[in-house]
């Protein structure tokens, strides 16, 4: 008898059932098969939803805006040098209009004026309830246009609000939760206390659809007119500038802030910005430098678990040759090539792994799912990409490391395997 054509399917087969005849034991040679794939899935799930839902957040405050500020903004923490650094000004915005074909418009805002050492209290009062997580700013009145904000009740500043320094609010949802039970509609007309002075609030922003971790930080702000913050914290002098390209002019109106900027700033020649320019590409590459680090941490712990199962692969390959060994005389014998011999071990290698990296999808996609159950708020996205990948990690894992084993039993020789006991 000589093996033909259905040689691939029998060789399958009886690698099958090899797999199959030793459960357990198969089930602790694939154990870091799993683990491997495991960790590298529900990681890469993780980074890659992370990294969906702040696109969704830029693509919600408009993906056409330039944010400008004093001192290095996005992920991770500021350049200690960057302290003596001056603030940007509202000369600067008028500059930056004025000067430049492909600006828009750009907002000023006073950022976090409650914060610590400027001596405002934002601090919130309404009757027996107070809101103690004010981010309060204070903004310019286009401010509501450049930031894409939506209202759910009321209306926004007015130029003569600014002008005036009204003491008029608009608060963020959360404000609103504590405050009033969650009652946009109560809240407009109603007078609060901040700062010990007395407030009135105007309008109610629409909470935003997208968020880091389901949060967005608009949700926790409370919004006063720009002119208003200036005079009741005028020791705060720290301001963001979001400048609103033209559409398709984004880079040209990078280049032309930069420009003004240096000049104004007397920048010389060579020496690098005393102040940050940030758009939506340039915060996404930040952030994919930072998830960068911890995958690598993840594939190589990944890699670590491979490895053991891929070992562990190889090992338990060399004791079922020798097991084997009066079958593959057998084989020999009655007609079966090296090359068979090969395939039949490499196959049951590869199965070996594949059932590992089936396994280990399968508790990635359990996993996965569980933590969008338990916290809906950190997005773990299994996609179609993961699972072909991890597919084709466990196969080759299987096939080189079950490269041994195969060449090992292919050059037995017949008459000695026959011999063995």
């Amino acid at each position: 008898m000589r093996f033909t054509t259905s040689l691939p399917v029998e060789v399958l087969k009886m690698a099958y059932d090899s797999v199959v005849s030793h459960k357990f034991r198969s089930f602790l040679t694939i154990l870091g098969i799993v683990v491997g794939i495991l960790t590298a899935v529900v990681v890469a799930s993780i980074l890659v939803g992370m990294r969906q839902s702040i696109v969704a957040m830029f693509e919600e405050y408009g993906t056409n805006n330039v944010y400008l500020f004093h001192l290095s903004t996005g992920f991770g923490p500021s350049n200690r040098d960057e302290r003596n650094r001056k603030a940007l000004t509202i000369e600067d915005a008028n500059a930056i209009v004025a000067q430049s074909s492909a600006v828009n418009d750009i907002a000023s805002v006073a950022i976090n004026i409650g914060s610590w050492g400027t001596g405002f209290d934002d601090n919130l009062i309404y009757e027996n309830k107070n809101y103690r997580w004010a981010k309060t700013d204070g903004v310019s009145p286009n401010y509501d246009g450049v930031a894409n904000v939506t209202l759910k009740e009321g209306r926004w500043f007015t130029e003569m609000d600014n002008y005036e320094r009204r003491n008029v609010l608009v608060l963020g949802v959360n404000a609103v939760d504590a405050l009033f039970d969650g009652k946009s509609d109560e809240a407009i007309g109603k007078v609060v206390r901040m700062n010990g002075d007395t407030w009135e609030i105007i309008g109610v922003v629409e909470k935003r659809k997208a968020g880091f971790f389901g949060e967005n930080e608009e949700d926790e702000k409370v919004f006063m007119p720009f002119r208003t913050a200036r005079k009741v914290a005028p020791t705060r002098d720290a301001m963001l500038l979001i400048a609103q390209a033209k559409p398709g002019r984004l880079n040209d109106a990078v280049e032309d802030i930069e420009s003004i900027l240096r000049v104004r700033r007397e920048v010389k020649t060579g020496e690098p910005n005393n102040f940050d320019v940030k758009t939506a590409d340039s915060f996404m590459e930040q952030f994919d430098g930072m998830i960068a680090g911890i995958g690598a941490a993840a594939i190589a712990i990944s890699c670590l678990g491979l490895l053991v199962g891929g070992i562990g692969v190889m090992n338990i390959m060399l004791v079922s040759v020798t097991e084997r060994t009066k079958e593959i005389g057998i084989r020999k014998a009655i007609g079966a090539t090296r090359g068979a011999i090969v395939f039949q071990f490499l196959s049951e290698a590869m199965a070996l792994t594949l059932l590992g990296g089936l396994i280990g999808i399968v508790l990635s996609l359990g996993i996965s799912n569980l933590i969008l159950l338990l916290l809906p708020s950190l997005p773990a996205k299994v996609e179609l990409w993961m699972i072909v990948l991890s597919l084709g990690v466990s196969i080759g894992i299987g096939l080189i490391f079950g490269v041994l084993p195969a060449r090992k039993a292919a050059n037995l020789d017949p008459i000695e395997c026959l011999r063995y006991e």
